[in-house]
């Protein structure tokens, strides 16, 4: 009988000597501007005159153009301009541009050209929570391509 009663004073003091415990944390939750772009300026090649032999216009992503085959850039340039994007966020936010791997067409009534070779002026970081970025491309002109405004459409 004393056996008995040894273990149970043991175990009484066992189960007298545990406490509860707790503890408290913080939440937190911050909302930043999300990634937003908007163009500002649309890609014009400006005028161009050809003749019997298909050619290029080169239109870099800083807006200068040179010319291959048989394009001729005349003195009464038109408008030429690089298209010019705006990216906004928050902070220093990153991005990347993907720009078009196949060619684009323009139009103008029934006749067509493209555009490939996409090219861009920079990517990736925002400084103040804005950078803008322009894109140039590669105009392919076709053996005495017909006159007219030709356009992809998108504004």
């Amino acid at each position: 009988m004393k056996k008995i009663y040894l273990l149970a004073l043991a175990v009484i003091g066992f189960t007298a000597n545990t406490f509860a415990q707790s503890a408290t944390a913080s939440a937190t939750a911050t909302i930043i501007t999300p990634i937003a772009i908007s163009k500002t300026i649309d890609m014009n090649f400006g005028n161009i005159a050809t003749n019997a032999t298909a050619g290029t216009v080169v239109l870099s992503a800083t807006g200068t153009r040179t010319k291959t085959g048989g394009v001729t850039l005349p003195a009464a340039a038109g408008t030429i301009s690089a298209a010019s994007f705006t990216v906004t966020g928050s902070g220093t936010s990153t991005y990347a541009i993907t720009l078009p791997g196949s060619a684009v067409s323009l139009t103008s009534g029934g006749n067509t050209m493209t555009i490939d070779a996409f090219t861009t002026s920079t990517a990736g970081t925002l400084t103040a929570g804005t950078q803008t970025f322009t894109v140039g491309a590669t105009l392919n002109l076709g053996t005495s391509q017909a006159a007219g405004t030709y356009t992809t459409g998108a504004t």
